[in-house]
């Protein structure tokens, strides 16, 4: 059984825990409340410190036992001059999780105390926890050595009625990044188009207006691109519209739009066999489209938003589509299939005509785990940015450092576009390895007309992460904060 985990607030006074944890800053005892608690363990702090090399730089921890068996953790906070960012209290959150784990208590109480300590910082360190407590571990034995059932963590805080309601706020968006990291992990043999097509649809009962499109209502909007990709698999392809409506002013809503290949041969132009079983992990754009949309309606954020997520399984068959095939898209434009590995862009071609041309949006953010290319050049630390609108692409860098999930701007131009012109048709969908993440991008500017647009190339950043403070998931559920930060700073009324 997953471990269930119970964060609780309370006041100051009270503390009482088999695990008490508090924490001291560089060069200093325990203050404020913090100290009350640890002259209870009727032990000499400069002696204990000493004892334990403890310094109070930030990673350091000193783990005694006082009078009486009690068991107090003293983590270091660093130097009590610098400001902690609300992002560092997450990481801190994370931290403290770790070390919470490895004592194996099954009841702790946590002391915050310091000037830092607000309740937005509270809320941050709070998702911290939940965020390096997720394990997906469903398919797994339960095994002896698993821990506590349950954990429950109570933090004591100057005030425990503004912090409640600002972990439940910063809660919402942990709540649709964990079921990013759900839908990425689940295996492709369980998470098909269809099923994904339903687990989005469980949205409708937070609000979200749920719209299930089938083969025969996508052939007849003419989504040949999108189709093409799906007919090599014996799994239909779904598109998913989801509709939050938190703004009842009749204005135009901002839309985010989803690749969703729920599994990647390559199709007929194979991938090769070493690391194909992270190919799950191809619908990642799908899944934080699908994380944001449960965040906003979770905190009922007051914004109109539409997500659009096109679902389908690229397969090698005798049905499957052909490199040298010409299909056409949605718009109208032809595409001549080069490369059928090159599938996000196809599925994303009628997905993003599709969004702007019904819904007229304010802007348009599409993710995708779509090119190797942009591994090549950022590896995992930044995902790719691509947008016809500086004002659009500035306020994402800056959600993207706020929400530590990183992005770095990449080019567009003529010269770019050029290179993706065909023979035989109108564009063609891959010109080889050289600026492989730009003419993928240059492609899909294809289908946005002049709606003000932005392209999250996640391939680097969905999945196959280095663990961090927040995460020891194989998927990190990338692309939630970060664009739950950006509607909150800039589009909610």
């Amino acid at each position: 059984m997953p471990q269930t985990l119970h964060i609780h607030t309370s006041a100051h006074s009270g503390v009482s825990a088999p695990l008490i944890v508090l924490y001291a800053a560089e060069g200093a005892a325990p203050s404020g409340a913090a100290a009350t608690v640890w002259a209870t363990t009727g032990l000499d702090w400069p002696q204990a410190s000493a004892a334990g090399a403890f310094k109070g730089r930030q990673g350091q921890a000193l783990d005694i036992i006082g009078q009486g068996g009690m068991h107090v953790l003293v983590l270091g906070s660093g130097n009590a001059q610098d400001d902690v960012p609300l992002n560092g209290w997450t990481d801190r959150g994370g931290s403290l999780f770790a070390k919470i784990a490895a004592t194996r208590a099954e009841t702790v109480a946590v002391v915050l105390d310091e000037a830092g300590a607000t309740p937005a910082a509270v809320a941050e360190l709070a998702a911290g926890l939940r965020l390096r407590h997720y394990r997906f571990d469903k398919y797994k034995s339960v095994r002896a050595d698993d821990g506590p059932a349950n954990l429950a963590i109570t933090l004591h805080v100057a005030d425990p009625a503004a912090a409640d309601l600002a972990i439940a706020d910063r809660g919402a968006t942990v709540d649709g990044t964990l079921l990013a990291r759900d839908l990425l992990n689940e295996p492709a043999n369980v998470l098909g188009p269809v099923e994904f097509a339903a687990r989005a649809a469980e949205l409708a009962a937070l609000g979200v207006e749920i719209e299930i499109l089938e083969p025969a209502a996508l052939e007849a909007l003419g989504m040949g691109s999108l189709l093409c990709v799906a007919q090599g698999s014996d799994r239909p392809a779904r598109l998913v519209v989801m509709q939050w409506r938190g703004d009842k002013a009749d204005i135009a809503p901002l839309a985010f739009v989803g690749k969703g290949v729920v599994f990647d041969t390559g199709g007929i132009s194979i991938k090769p066999a070493a690391n194909m079983e992270d190919m799950k992990g191809d619908m990642g754009g799908a899944a934080a489209v699908t994380g944001l949309m449960c965040a906003l309606a979770t905190r009922k954020a007051p914004v109109n938003v539409v997500g659009v997520i096109g679902l389908v399984e690229n397969m090698p068959s005798g049905g499957a589509v052909r490199p040298g095939d010409i299909v056409k898209a949605m718009s109208g434009t032809t595409i001549e299939v080069i490369n059928t590995d090159a599938e996000g862009r196809l599925v994303l071609a009628d997905a993003l005509w599709y969004t702007q041309d019904r819904f007229k949006p304010k802007f348009m953010i599409n993710l995708a785990t779509l090119t190797g290319a942009i591994i090549v050049a950022l590896g995992h630390e930044h995902a790719g940015l691509f947008s016809n609108n500086d004002e659009l692409a500035t306020k994402l860098l800056a959600a993207g450092l706020s929400a530590n999930e990183k992005l770095w701007r990449m080019p567009l131009s003529p010269a770019y576009d050029k290179l993706i012109e065909s023979k035989f048709a109108d564009i063609r969908n891959s010109v080889g390895r050289p600026a492989g993440s730009i003419t993928a991008a240059q492609f899909l500017q294809r289908f946005v007309n002049d709606v003000p647009w932005a392209h999250l190339d996640i391939a680097g950043t969905a999945f196959g992460t280095k663990p961090s403070e927040v995460n020891t998931s194989w998927a990190p559920g990338f692309g939630v904060a970060l664009l739950d930060r950006l509607v909150r700073d800039h589009y909610e009324r």
